[in-house]
């Protein structure tokens, strides 16, 4: 259940109000759901929107929520409120289980390999277009990895690699032998550097 606080309802009704009749609610998706920088996106729905797998929640005043299936249980207990922050409101959503937390000590190699890469390094990557992400843990603790977006084909993702990515996920992971790049550099669309 979503639980939508009386200042967000009258202000999500406000919105639809403005809007045309094909418009039949709000639908909220989980962005990068489980990883350290899930979001919440919202946007108005029409009928054409709607898959049939939709998690429908009628708010009340006529207020219609629809959750995208593969998002229901992210957004599930998730609370919408409308706060004031000066002059100005502000949307607050809050879903406890939209994000992950860091994998227990005790967690396997590929767990909280996958963590580091998605909590620290890839929002470094993003800033420049690219990301990294985990292609498998070989059993002698070869971390193999692939480039993409900005980084796929940079001239510069070795240099990323052997000097920040290997040497923070060495410095975390001991256990770590070898970080590999299995990239395709050569099909690299927009390469960050040349």
């Amino acid at each position: 259940m979503i639980h939508v606080d009386a200042r967000a309802r009258a202000y999500f009704i406000r919105l639809l109000e403005q809007q045309g009749p094909d418009i039949l609610g709000i639908h909220l998706s989980a962005v990068a759901p489980g990883t350290p920088r899930a979001d919440v996106a919202l946007r108005y729905c029409e009928a054409v929107d709607l898959r049939g797998d939709e998690w429908e929640v009628d708010v009340c005043d006529g207020l219609r929520l629809y959750v995208d299936s593969d998002s229901a249980p992210f957004l599930d207990q998730a609370e919408i409120a409308l706060r004031s922050e000066g002059t100005s409101e502000q949307l607050s959503i809050r879903a406890p289980g939209l994000k992950a937390s860091a994998p227990a000590g005790d967690a396997s190699l590929v767990e909280r390999v996958r963590w580091l890469i998605e909590s620290e390094i890839n929002p470094q990557l993003g800033n420049h277009g690219g990301r990294v992400a985990l292609e498998e843990v070989t059993a002698d603790g070869e971390v193999v990895l692939r480039f993409g977006g900005g980084c796929q084909g940079c001239g510069m993702a070795d240099v990323t690699l052997r000097d920040g990515i290997e040497k923070r996920l060495r410095d975390a992971f001991p256990e770590i032998s070898a970080v590999r790049d299995a990239t395709d550099h050569a099909r690299g669309q927009t390469p960050y550097y040349r």
